[in-house]
C-alpha cells in the first residue's frame, strides 16, 4: 500500500540431491521430473545447478505480485532458473472479499483487497489456502528458494463488519479497542509522528499495535507462517507503526511492537525482515532499520527511474542511495507495486527500461534488489494486461538480461564496487566488482569501446547474448562490436556457470483476453527451447502443440472464465509453466436520461466532474469531464444526454496537480440511479 489515499489521473487506460556451500553461494542440483510432480519417468535426472546466494541479503527477490500459491509452486523451476534467491508473496492473510469475489486485478475485483485484512490467519480467496501455501513453501525448499511473506499489522479493511470476532477479541473485545483512539482522525500531516502512527491512513482503520493481546495474536500468525515454511517478512506501511521513543496515546501500553515481532517470532535469527518505509517526510529511516533490520529505499528507486528515462546515468545519481547516514540495510527496487499502480509508472516506463534499471541496482554491492513483476502482457498502453489475480506475471522477470545480472550478483559476493561512466558518457554506466566482473548499462546510442576498466586482462563473453566477445588488455576494454543502445552487457568468467536455456510458453502478443458471451476466440500459442510443449484447456487432458499453432477457446457453461494452462520442458527436463485466463466480455447499453450520483469525501474539492468513456475511445468530454450537479452537501449527480454502449465513469475534483479521482484507474460501470461512494 502507499502513504495516503493518493489517486492519480488516468484517462484511458527435483528431488533435492545436494546443496553444497561454496564460499557464500549455494549450488542446487535437482531431478526435474520428481520435483515438478511430473508423471513422466522417461527422461534422466538433470545436471542443472542453479547458483543462489547463501542468504537473502546477498541475493535478489522476485515479487510475485498477486500470483496465487499454486501458480508460484508451478513456476518454481522458472524462478530458480532465473537466478533469484527469494520470492515475495502478496499478503496471505484473510481479507475482504470485494466485488463478490471478483478476480480481476482491477475492475470486477481488486488487487488491493488482500491488503485489507479481516483476520490474521493464513489463506484468502485470491491466493489460496493454508495447505496450498505450505505446499508452495515445500516446493520452494526443493529449489533452494526462500519465501518472504508480505504482512500487514497496521490496519484492517475499512469494511469493519467483515473483521473477524477472533481479531476483535485479540484487540480488546470491541472495534473501539482494536483501533487507536485517534483512528477517528484522517492522517494528513506526515511530519506529526503521533498522527503518523495512530491516525487513520488512506481510509484504513489503524490498529492499536501497542496492545499486548493484539501483539500475541499477530505473533501467532507469524509463527504459523514460519511453521509452513516462510523465511522472512515484508511489513507493509511500517512507517505507521511507532518506534520505541515515538509519542503515543495515553492508553497504558508502550511502543514495543517492533521489539516483540522481531525477537519473539520463531526462527528469528534466520529470518529476513524488512519494512516498507516510504521516504518523504520525517520517516526516521535509520531508526526503522535499527528496529526492524532492513527497510525499503524508495527515493533511490525514483532516482533510478528518472535516470533511465532521462538517459542520465551519472555516477553521482547511480551511487547515492539517499539514506543519509543510515546503514545500507535496504531493499532496493526500480519500481514497486505502489508506484507502478498509483504513480503512473506503468505508462512512463517501458518494460525494457525497467530491465535496464534492474541491471544497475542488481550489479551493485549493497542492498537487496526486489523485482516487481508486472501483470501478464501489460504495456504502456495497457496497465493490467490479462487483468487476472492468481496468474503468473509478465515474462520480463525471466528476461535474459535479468537472469544474467542475477547470476552475476551471486558470483560477485564480497567484491567491492566501482561505478564509472564509460568514455565520460553519462548515458551509460559501468559497475565493476573488483577485477572480477562488470555490468555495462547503455541507455541511448551505440557506445564505442576502448574505455578504461579495472577488469583483469582476458577475454570475456557477454553473458546476456552468450556470444559477443570483449577483450581487456592493459586496462582497456575493446570489442569488434559497439555496445548497442538500450542494452545490458554482463562480463565475468570466475564463477560463471552455463545453464540450459529455459523452455518458453505463452500466447501471441495480440491476444485479446475477453470473449463475448456465447462466442469463441482463436488463440495463437507460442513456445521455444522445447519439443514437448502442451496445453490443457479448461481442465481437459493435455494436448501437444508447436509454436504458432492455434486453439479455439470458449468459456464453459456455468462459468465466467476459460483457462488455458501451458507447460513445457527444456532439454534438461526443467519445467516452464504459464496459466492464461480469458473472461466473458461485459457488454451493456444505457439510454439518454440515465442519472447517477456520487458522494465525495470531505477532503475533496467542491467542484466535482464526471469523466465518461468507452472501449471505442469515445468520451463525454476531455479530462476532467463534465462538471456534476450539486444535489446536497457532499452529493452530486450526472445525467447522460445520449445513448452509450458500455460506458465507464471516473469521478474527480479537477485537473490540477493535487486533484483526486475515483476509481484510481479503470472506470466504473454505469448503473442508472446508483449512488457511488469510495470503498
Amino acid at each position: 500500500m502507499k502513504d495516503g489515499d493518493y489517486l492519480f489521473k488516468r484517462i484511458l487506460s527435483g528431488l533435492l540431491v545436494s546443496a553444497m556451500l561454496t564460499g557464500s553461494v549455494v549450488y542446487l542440483t535437482g531431478c526435474s521430473n520428481s520435483q515438478n510432480g511430473s508423471d513422466d519417468n522417461t527422461s534422466t535426472n538433470t545436471s542443472t545447478e542453479y547458483a543462489h546466494a547463501d542468504k537473502i541479503d546477498n541475493g535478489t527477490i522476485l515479487q510475485c505480485f498477486s500470483w496465487d500459491f499454486n501458480t508460484i509452486k508451478e513456476s518454481m523451476a522458472d524462478i530458480a532458473a532465473s537466478g533469484y534467491t527469494a520470492l515475495q508473496t502478496s499478503p496471505i492473510n484473510a481479507c475482504l472479499e470485494g466485488e463478490n469475489g471478483g478476480m480481476q486485478l482491477y475492475g470486477d475485483g481488486k488487487w488491493y483487497y488482500h491488503y485489507q485484512p479481516t483476520d490474521f490467519k493464513i489463506g484468502n480467496y485470491q491466493l489460496g489456502t493454508r495447505d496450498e501455501f505450505k505446499a508452495m513453501c515445500d516446493e520452494a525448499e526443493k529449489y533452494g528458494i526462500k519465501v518472504i511473506v508480505d504482512v500487514i499489522a497496521n490496519h484492517t479493511t475499512p469494511t469493519t463488519s467483515a473483521v473477524s470476532q477472533d481479531l476483535i477479541d485479540a484487540g480488546g473485545g470491541s472495534l473501539d479497542t482494536l483501533y487507536h483512539k485517534n483512528n477517528a482522525y484522517d492522517l494528513n500531516d506526515f511530519s506529526n509522528r503521533l498522527a503518523c502512527t495512530t491516525y487513520k491512513m488512506g481510509g484504513l482503520p489503524d490498529i492499536n499495535t501497542e496492545r499486548t493481546s493484539f501483539q500475541d495474536y499477530f505473533i501467532e500468525y507469524l509463527n504459523d507462517c514460519v511453521a509452513c515454511g516462510a523465511d522472512g517478512f515484508r511489513y507493509d506501511t511500517a512507517k505507521h507503526i511507532g518506534l520505541p521513543d515515538d509519542p503515543k496515546e495515553d492508553d497504558g501500553f508502550t511502543n514495543n511492537f517492533w521489539q516483540r515481532v522481531i525477537t519473539e517470532v520463531n526462527n528469528a535469527d534466520n529470518l529476513f525482515i524488512y519494512g516498507e518505509v516510504l521516504q518523504g517526510n520525517n520517516e526516521r529511516i535509520a531508526d526503522y532499520i535499527e528496529a526492524i533490520g532492513h527497510t525499503t529505499a524508495s527515493t533511490y528507486g525514483s532516482k533510478i527511474r528518472g535516470a533511465i528515462t532521462n538517459n542520465t546515468l551519472s555516477k553521482g545519481t547511480v551511487s547515492d542511495y539517499w539514506l543519509g547516514d543510515a546503514p545500507l540495510n535496504m531493499v532496493t527496487w526500480v519500481e514497486s507495486h505502489d508506484n507502478y499502480i498509483n504513480d503512473g509508472n506503468w505508462y512512463n516506463m517501458t518494460k525494457e527500461q525497467v530491465i535496464l534499471g534492474w541491471a544497475v541496482i542488481t550489479a551493485r554491492k549493497d542492498g537487496t534488489p526486489l523485482f516487481f513483476d508486472r501483470p501478464y502482457y501489460s504495456s504502456v498502453e495497457n496497465e493490467w494486461g490479462m487483468n487476472r489475480i492468481g496468474t503468473e506475471g509478465d515474462d520480463m522477470y525471466k528476461d535474459k538480461s535479468v537472469k544474467a545480472v542475477n547470476f552475476f550478483r551471486t558470483a560477485m559476493i564480497g567484491e567491492d564496487e566501482n561505478i564509472v561512466n564509460p568514455n565520460s558518457d553519462s548515458t551509460a554506466v559501468m559497475i565493476e566488482r573488483g577485477t572480477k566482473g562488470a555490468v555495462i548499462v547503455n541507455t541511448k546510442d551505440a557506445l564505442k569501446t576502448g574505455f578504461e576498466t579495472n577488469l583483469a586482462d582476458g577475454t570475456y563473453v557477454n553473458r546476456v547474448d552468450g556470444k559477443t566477445e570483449y577483450t581487456v588488455k592493459n586496462g582497456k576494454l575493446t570489442s569488434d562490436a559497439d555496445i548497442p543502445a538500450n542494452s545490458v552487457v554482463v562480463l565475468y568468467n570466475d564463477g560463471y556457470k552455463k545453464y540450459e536455456a529455459a523452455a518458453e510458453v505463452g500466447v501471441a502478443e495480440d491476444t485479446v483476453f475477453n470473449i463475448q458471451s456465447g462466442k469463441t476466440a482463436t488463440v495463437t500459442l507460442t513456445c521455444a527451447n522445447t519439443d514437448n510443449a502442451e496445453y490443457a484447456l479448461n481442465g481437459a487432458a493435455a494436448v501437444s502443440y508447436k509454436n504458432g499453432e492455434t486453439v479455439t477457446v470458449s468459456v464453459p457453461s456455468g462459468s465466467d472464465i476459460a483457462t488455458l494452462e501451458l507447460t513445457a520442458k527444456n532439454s534438461k527436463g526443467v519445467k516452464t509453466y504459464e496459466r492464461v485466463v480469458f473472461a466473458t466480455e461485459v457488454k451493456y447499453s444505457i439510454s439518454s436520461g440515465t442519472k447517477v450520483y456520487f458522494e465525495k469525501p470531505d477532503s475533496w474539492g467542491d467542484q466535482i466532474f464526471a469523466y465518461v468513456y468507452n472501449d471505442e475511445l469515445y468520451e463525454n468530454e476531455t479530462w476532467p469531464g463534465i462538471e456534476m450537479t450539486k444535489e446536497s452537501d457532499g452529493k452530486y449527480s450526472y445525467t447522460f444526454t445520449e445513448d452509450w454502449e458500455t460506458p465507464y465513469i471516473i469521478f474527480n475534483d479537477g485537473d490540477f496537480a493535487d486533484s483526486q479521482q475515483y476509481p484510481a484507474d479503470n472506470g466504473l460501470t454505469v448503473e442508472d440511479g446508483k449512488t457511488y461512494t469510495i470503498e
